[in-house]
């Protein structure tokens, strides 16, 4: 059963319909913020409660008797201050909140209520094709953020925050594969324009999902299952290989992950950083195999060397 509510900030109202009794608060946060921008961390949803306490992000929607297009105050700000565009990175950030998948992943991928959430979304997301799936090539789904762009390092133009060494990877990667780009906004994405390759199509954070784990609690991951389910004729776990900084984004599909080192500070790191480099090399000798699913991505540096 879906369901319907209004979420009331900023003085204008959004209407959110595509949930179901099985998704959780934390789905709910994730819809509201691809309508206005305010991070899950920063929303307060007033109303929102059971026995008088803020209800829980894990706590499934359908558990909280919502009335069709009940109305709910938000109260939270976007991440768009001054301050916060000129900071640099924090030496932390989101990485070293990242965690080894393998202690996780038999806990989370098969479980029924993930894949509902997968089959929810094959169904409801809208893909805006770009250019159309070529037959016969792999995929390469790559992350954007510390993973092609330094996202947060002062720069006057995009091009110095790109990561040395991309459109080479794109250029060659092309060859032999279909580019989508997973980015958790739209608005976000960095121009990469060029005549020597091009993107499929572009995903967002309304294409990901929420799991519970039993020992990091609800973390939102990038499900390959979405993009299989859409185009089962072009792709599956055979042909295709995700880049990414932060490895939980595997959680749902770890046999297909690849975790690259994040580029942070790209005025000091420039000079020296040839993760691409290498990486386009990798790409070009998988690509030769007619099936991915035996390969350990985890010792794609080592496959490199070797070859190289």
């Amino acid at each position: 059963m879906s369901i319907s509510v209004i979420i009331k900030w900023g003085g204008q109202e959004y209407s959110i319909s595509s949930l179901s009794e099985e998704d959780t608060v934390m789905d709910l946060k994730q819809s509201i913020k691809t309508l206005t921008g305010v991070l899950p961390e920063r929303q307060k949803l007033l109303g929102l409660k059971v026995k008088g306490k803020p209800a829980e992000d894990e706590m499934k929607l359908g558990s909280l008797k919502l009335k069709p297009n009940t109305k709910i105050m938000m109260m939270g700000t976007r991440e768009e201050s001054l301050e916060d565009v000129l900071a640099p990175p924090p030496e932390n950030d989101d990485v070293v909140n990242d965690f080894d998948i393998e202690e996780e992943v038999i806990e989370v991928e098969n479980r029924e209520e993930n894949l509902a959430k997968i089959a929810r979304r094959v169904k409801d997301y809208k893909v805006e094709e770009l250019n159309p799936p070529r037959k016969g090539k792999n995929l390469l789904v790559l992350d954007v953020d510390y993973t092609l762009f330094d996202h947060k390092s002062c720069a006057e133009t995009g091009q110095e925050l790109m990561r040395p060494y991309l459109h080479e990877l794109l250029t060659s990667a092309y060859e032999d594969y279909d580019i989508v780009i997973w980015c958790m906004s739209f608005l976000h994405y960095p121009s990469t324009i060029n005549p020597n390759y091009k993107i499929t199509f572009m995903l967002d954070s309304a294409a990901m999902i929420t799991v519970h784990t039993p020992k990091r609690g609800v973390v939102e991951v990038k499900p390959l299952g979405v993009i299989w389910g859409k185009y089962d004729e072009f792709y599956s776990r055979k042909n295709t290989i995700m880049i990414d900084d932060i490895g939980r984004n595997f959680l749902m599909n770890p046999q297909n992950g690849l975790k690259i080192r994040p580029f942070m500070k790209a005025h000091l790191n420039r000079e020296k950083d040839k993760e691409l480099y290498k990486l386009a090399q990798y790409l070009k000798e998988i690509a030769k195999l007619e099936d991915f699913s035996g390969l350990n991505h985890k010792h794609w540096e080592k496959y490199v060397y070797v070859k190289l």
